[in-house]
């Protein structure tokens, strides 16, 4: 192996809706969703015990540890 600066980037572990997920450090949260197969614009977050208001999505950035609670919104009546 030459020497240099390592390029890999190791994913973290963050927990959703009870099960563990993997995504990349910093990975913004719409990009997680979306990573996932959710659109973003039908799901509500919890994150870390806290419910996050959309207007802060892009700028949570996921950390290892990070624990989510995303629920579908469902239309109709």
């Amino acid at each position: 192996m030459k020497g240099g600066i390592e390029a890999m980037v190791e994913p973290i572990t963050v927990k959703v809706n009870g099960e563990l997920q993997h995504c990349l450090p910093d990975t913004a949260l719409p990009d997680f969703l979306q990573q996932l197969g959710m659109n973003p614009r039908l799901v509500a977050v919890e994150y870390n015990g806290e419910i996050l208001h959309r207007q802060f999505w892009e700028t949570t950035q996921l950390q290892a540890g990070d624990r989510l609670e995303i629920v579908t919104i469902v239309g109709g009546g």
